[in-house]
């Protein structure tokens, strides 16, 4: 699990990214305001895993191979992933892929609703011209 954070030029954005089973799962997390340390702490404590449990879509990414990595290397990695501010594309698509998936979910419930509304209004249409027929 990895989390990002950086300044996208309005907001200060974090970025969750879980590879589980070959797949990239992703979330974006807006903070706002700069972020303090003890404000990123409470959200990797209290608030991270509920967002990274909600995700569904993911991206299938190849794994990587696991030897051992130089210290040197590794420690010239490690900066040069605190001076990258971008996140990965694989991240950017599984973010995208989740949108597309609630927004898909939204649309759905949304014509639920509107045809349980035109139905509950054909009923009460028809009910209120059986009582007209009846003379009440």
């Amino acid at each position: 699990m990895k989390l990002t954070v950086f300044h996208d030029g309005q907001y200060w954005v974090g970025v969750l990214e879980e590879q589980f089973q070959g797949k990239l799962r992703a979330a974006k997390y807006i903070f706002g305001t700069e972020p303090k340390d003890e404000e990123i702490l409470q959200f990797v404590c209290r608030d991270m895993m509920q967002i990274v449990s909600g995700l569904s879509q993911g991206v299938a990414v190849k794994p990587s191979e696991a030897k051992r990595i130089n210290p040197k290397r590794l420690a010239r990695r490690a900066a040069e992933e605190m001076r990258n501010k971008g996140v990965s594309s694989y991240a950017q698509e599984a973010i995208r892929l989740e949108l597309e998936k609630r927004k898909r979910e939204r649309r759905a419930l949304t014509k639920q609703q509107l045809l349980a509304k035109l139905e509950r209004k054909r009923e009460l249409k028809i009910k209120k011209a059986k009582e007209k027929h009846r003379g009440r």
